[in-house]
């Protein structure tokens, strides 16, 4: 089949790399699975000799259309024809008991993060986040304090992430043109309620607001508040007057919202 770019369909075609991410995985008949974008199922075809069951959601009509012939006879596995981004996610979880369950998945670039954070902010997020993703956004998301970005804080806010290998452009076809990595993403438990949530983001966004700019610049232009009280702000939080957005860890990011959103 013909790949389709606006769906960044690249298929994996390396049996070494598959092998790597179904040992990573550590499948047992105990686990429950979901896998987003199966695509040729390959990696599916694994998933379902390992895990108790696995679904799979996939957007393309002709690549479901064949794994549902495939696996019609199969009760292990379960094909759904919809986009990830649009299903009821915790009706599907609930639906087919998956209240623990793990995701792997090999996800399109340009969807990466939506779909990093609509499984960190569902009501019944995942064990963990197994995902092949661009080799760039995976080092961007596993960033420490001095290198941080909108991306690493919003992952780093609800779980730990950790790169666990590189995979070569090569064992894509077609060939893309980045390198990609394979990392695990592990929630930290329960998530804080919506108004910590709410005010956590409005202050990071407001931080990140212009690259060349200080975060006490960003914060005062983009909430709206005087210099002066942002100043103070940053001193009960024991941080920089000229600190910038990137050097904040999440410990720093959370002490601040808290701070000006009392």
């Amino acid at each position: 089949m013909q790949p389709k770019k606006s769906l960044g369909q690249n298929f994996l075609r390396d049996d070494e790399v598959l092998e790597e991410i179904i040992r990573a995985a550590g499948l047992t008949p105990a686990d429950n699975v979901l896998e987003i974008g199966p695509g040729e199922g390959v990696l599916t075809k694994k998933m379902v000799e390992k895990a108790g069951k696995v679904i799979c959601v996939e957007k393309d009509d002709v690549l479901a259309k064949e794994l549902k012939l495939i696996y019609k006879n199969n009760t292990t596995a379960e094909i759904i024809n919809a986009d990830i981004m649009e299903i009821n996610l915790p009706e599907l979880i609930k639906k087919n008991n998956f209240q623990v369950y793990k995701i792997i998945a090999n996800i399109p670039y340009y969807i990466t993060s939506p779909i990093i954070r609509l499984f960190l902010e569902t009501k019944y997020p995942p064990q963990e986040m197994l995902l092949m993703v661009q080799r760039e956004v995976a080092e961007r998301i596993c960033a420490s304090a001095g290198q941080m970005s909108i991306l690493s804080v919003s992952v780093q806010y609800y779980a730990t992430p950790k790169i666990l290998f590189h995979v070569d452009r090569k064992s894509f076809w077609p060939v893309p043109a980045v390198d990609s990595a394979v990392i695990r993403i592990v929630p930290a438990g329960k998530n804080p309620d919506k108004k910590e949530i709410d005010n956590f983001f409005r202050t990071v966004k407001a931080g990140f607001g212009a690259k060349r700019k200080t975060l006490s610049n960003n914060l005062s232009a983009s909430l709206r508040l005087d210099k002066k009280i942002i100043g103070e702000k940053l001193k009960t939080a024991n941080l920089a007057p000229t600190i910038r957005a990137q050097e904040l860890s999440i410990k720093d990011w959370k002490d601040l919202s808290q701070k000006i959103n009392a």
